[in-house]
């Protein structure tokens, strides 16, 4: 994975939870999505877009979660963006 523009985001020493999951996802040898840097570099700020994104992604809706899932995966491709 490409490196972020924001050294200081993805070299920011995360605490746990997010510091658990870097931890183990270098020891499998995958690579950290970049917008986990930034979930971790200031999560007071973005625990409400996770709130939101899990609201879209899993609440009522007339469309399966799993529907969901696929759009988000086929935009992420379409933007060139690993998901």
């Amino acid at each position: 994975m490409k490196p972020m523009y924001l050294k200081g985001v993805e070299n920011f020493d995360a605490a746990d939870p997010h510091a658990t999951a870097f931890r183990e996802m270098r020891g499998a040898g995958i690579p950290i999505p970049q917008i986990m840097h930034l979930f971790a570099f200031k999560p007071e700020r973005t625990q409400f877009l996770s709130l939101f994104t899990q609201g879209v992604m899993r609440g009522p809706s007339p469309l399966p979660s799993w529907q969901r899932e696929l759009i988000a995966a086929l935009t992420s491709k379409l933007n060139q963006c690993l998901f």
